[in-house]
């Protein structure tokens, strides 16, 4: 888990509710391969209950339209493209796509979700990720980097997806749980839940309050046990980590994350965790894994991404953070002081 929750609500791993009104309830499913934690505010258990319903089935039809190696959209849409063949997709699909585009080019393409096949060549797009293995050949790799493979090679018109690189394979690893975070909000908007966290795996959005108290968060820390530092939510917020502690496998007592940089077509090793926070799920997400691949030229990557509030754990230990995170985020325990870096 990338966010503890430092809220003590007292509440059951099953939906259950505080004996004091008003009350909070929680809830607790899976998807993604990950657990999601539902805190719902001064909600009666009826509403609470059809509720979690609703965000079950909308967690899984995002996993599976997503999935990028078993059966789903994706992996239909990945076939087309290397074939060379156009494909019809649904509005919502190609309103996925769209944002993603939008989010890589904004990135210069360090987020970058046409590089399937790059993670494919190390591994990851797979169940079993973690099992240790040689890495890929410099000549795969090199092969891969000369094809050069981005969003950009993705065209949609009239419905059709086509491409124009059969090297694009994709996958949105990298943001697909920031867009179900949205869509999962949005789902309780619409039911009129105003006070609630949806947590994907430690990745969040918060909207509203914990009654007169505000939703607080603890971030992980990324070499230790216990937390790094707390941020207290305003309103409607994200807080979304990037971090080369949870999915790595190891070979010859070397560790390979899952981040990989697009430009070298290895694993980037600048830095350890990012935290973004921001008001958008999707964004966040996207962002985050870019300005963990930017590593020591982050700030001008925030910029560029319109990000205010980031935090950056080099790869030597070192806590970062932008001029705007530094009276947002508490840090706990931290005896070396910080670097506040602003874009050149």
């Amino acid at each position: 888990m990338k966010i503890i929750s430092l809220l003590l609500i007292c509440c059951t791993l099953t939906l259950a509710a505080c004996d004091s009104e008003p009350r909070a309830r929680q809830a607790k499913f899976y998807a993604f391969g990950t657990e999601i934690g539902v805190s719902l505010y001064d909600v009666d258990k009826e509403t609470a209950n059809n509720t979690i319903d609703i965000l079950e089935q909308t967690f899984s039809n995002v996993n599976n339209t997503w999935h990028a190696w078993q059966p789903s959209t994706l992996t239909r849409i990945n076939e087309a493209i290397a074939s060379k063949q156009a494909i019809a997709i649904e509005q919502d699909v190609a309103q996925l796509i769209s944002l993603a585009s939008s989010l890589a080019k904004d990135s210069q393409h360090l987020f970058n979700p046409a590089a399937g096949k790059l993670f494919e060549l190390w591994g990851f797009h797979q169940d079993n990720w973690f099992e240790s293995r040689p890495p890929p050949s410099a000549e795969d790799i090199n092969n891969w980097l000369a094809s050069n493979p981005t969003m950009a090679d993705i065209d949609i018109e009239n419905g059709k997806l086509t491409s124009t690189n059969p090297a694009v394979k994709l996958g949105f690893g990298g943001f697909a749980k920031g867009y179900a975070v949205d869509q999962a909000i949005a789902a309780l908007q619409q039911q009129g839940i105003s006070d609630a966290i949806v947590n994907i795996g430690g990745d969040l959005r918060a909207i509203g309050s914990h009654g007169k108290r505000p939703w607080i968060v603890g971030i992980r820390h990324p070499r230790q046990e216990g937390i790094l530092a707390s941020i207290a939510l305003k309103g409607d917020e994200s807080v979304f980590t990037s971090g080369d502690y949870e999915r790595f496998f190891l070979y010859e007592g070397k560790r390979y994350p899952h981040i990989i940089d697009p430009r070298t077509g290895y694993p980037a090793d600048q830095a350890m965790s990012v935290t973004v926070l921001h008001s958008n799920a999707s964004l966040a997400d996207a962002a985050a894994t870019a300005l963990f691949v930017a590593g020591e030229d982050w700030p001008n990557m925030a910029a560029a991404m319109a990000i205010d509030h980031v935090m950056l754990v080099r790869s030597d230990g070192q806590i970062e953070l932008s001029p705007k995170m530094v009276d947002r985020v508490q840090l706990i325990n931290n005896r070396k002081p910080v670097i506040i870096r602003s874009a050149d």
